[in-house]
């Protein structure tokens, strides 16, 4: 199924469907309830966090800041929390420091309530400048797609056409794919199900596209699937439904080996690791694996071939605070 609705993103085919007629009664019967209890709360409007991170290193290499650019949805943007440093841009930025001992210029372009289609702006607001064109990006979308019905083929040719423009631009792009809904606490079967069954395959479709384009994606669903049904109360924000700042950190956790190993500073290098149980497999099968492992790397290997890595994570402490960057929000 994702290689079907990724080939329908390449050679513009119409949406698939994803359920059967005979579930659809059930289905919005189980929407409407979900509708009650999911955003209960209020989530806190994402915190500004642009701006000049690892400040400490400035100088010490003589190199330029690098630039670090988050695209996406509410889950980039870091709705949910209350302080800049806990969103994920900011702990990216501040992670992406430390292992490059180089200051990191971070802009988040991401919009709360964002689908896919509004990957054009967002990028184009990242590449006007061509003189100060980011060094890397993240991207995390696909979650307001399958909520807003979005055909799945027209997410991920958005989706795919954002990575080319990016890497075009000379970025190198790592994609948090979409996260399993089956994971929102107040979700009840089948519409559970449902939700993890079709999260689970645009994630894998949306690996494919990335890949193809010369992206790297990282598995967010099973990594925080697990979590999130083991500690709902810690790791979903007051409205239930966006990640608190532990989730954001546990996801951040996740997206940096990918993020430092796309710019060549993480100590694992791209070859494989049999201890930890990585293999390289053919394109599609490697993306439905992903979508299934909890934090898993997908990158392009040779030809329809792609690696699956499980690289090890470390913690990231809450970021401070940005330093002011005038060019951050130029």
């Amino acid at each position: 199924m994702a290689r079907r609705i990724a080939a329908g993103a390449a050679y513009g085919g119409g949406g698939i469907g994803l359920i059967g007629v005979a579930a659809v009664g059930l289905v919005l019967a189980e929407v409407q309830l979900a509708k009650r209890s999911v955003g209960g709360g209020v989530a806190p409007i994402a915190p500004p966090a642009d701006g000049l991170y690892g400040t400490a290193f400035a100088g010490r290499t003589g190199l330029p800041a690098l630039r670090l650019g988050v695209l996406g949805d509410s889950t980039a943007a870091g709705q949910g929390v209350r302080r800049a440093g806990h969103t994920p841009g900011a702990l990216l930025a501040s992670g992406l420091a430390a292992v490059a001992e180089r200051p990191v210029e971070l802009r988040n372009v991401a919009l709360p309530g964002a689908m896919s289609d509004d990957l054009d702006r967002q990028v184009s607001l990242l590449v006007r400048d061509p003189i100060r064109p980011p060094d890397v990006c993240v991207i995390m979308i696909g979650a307001n797609d399958v909520t807003h019905r979005m055909p799945p083929t027209q997410s991920v040719r958005h989706l795919a056409s954002a990575v080319r423009r990016l890497r075009t631009a000379g970025a190198e792009v790592v994609v948090g794919t979409c996260p399993d809904l089956g994971t929102i606490e107040p979700v009840y079967q089948p519409l559970r199900w449902l939700a993890r069954r079709v999260s689970r395959q645009l994630a894998a479709a949306q690996t494919i596209g990335t890949v193809e384009q010369g992206g790297r994606t990282v598995s967010l669903g099973d990594l925080l699937g697990p979590e999130f049904e083991a500690n709902p109360r810690e790791l979903f924000g007051p409205d239930n439904y966006h990640p608190s700042a532990e989730g954001y950190s546990t996801a951040a956790m996740a997206v940096l080996p990918t993020l430092c190993a796309a710019l060549g500073l993480w100590p694992e290098s791209d070859r494989l690791d049999g201890d930890r149980e990585e293999s390289m497999l053919p394109v599609a099968r490697a993306a439905t694996r992903a979508a299934a492992e909890a934090g898993t790397e997908v990158t392009g290997a040779r030809g329809p071939w792609a690696l699956l890595k499980h690289r090890r994570r470390r913690r990231i402490p809450t970021a401070p605070d940005p330093a002011h960057a005038p060019s951050a929000t130029g």
